[in-house]
């Protein structure tokens, strides 16, 4: 199960770290961002997710707040896997603290 909660966190940050990095360059390339190589690499990388949202967002949200709504869902997941794999290793270690 740790195995699998690893390799699950690994591709959450993926997505998650190219969607900053997105931003990021955003800010920086201003107007500028959609001829730029490593925008557009970035956003392969995190198109699977962006395209989840769009698909199940209404379809009045920008490009943008679909890119923000879905760094925020990539956000609360790492976290839910981060809490699921502490308590994991709290269990293995074998530590009477462990309570769920």
């Amino acid at each position: 199960m740790l195995r699998i909660l690893n390799i699950l966190q690994v591709v959450l940050y993926i997505p998650l770290l190219a969607l900053l990095g997105q931003g990021l360059l955003f800010v920086l390339a201003g107007g500028k961002h959609q001829s730029n190589f490593f925008y557009q690499l970035l956003s392969k990388l995190a198109g699977p997710f962006t395209w989840l949202v769009r698909t199940l967002a209404p379809k009045v949200l920008s490009v943008a707040q679909v890119g923000v709504i879905t760094f925020m869902l990539l956000v609360v997941c790492s976290f839910v896997v981060f809490a699921e794999r502490g308590y994991l290793y709290c269990v293995e270690l074998g530590h009477q603290d462990c309570r769920r």
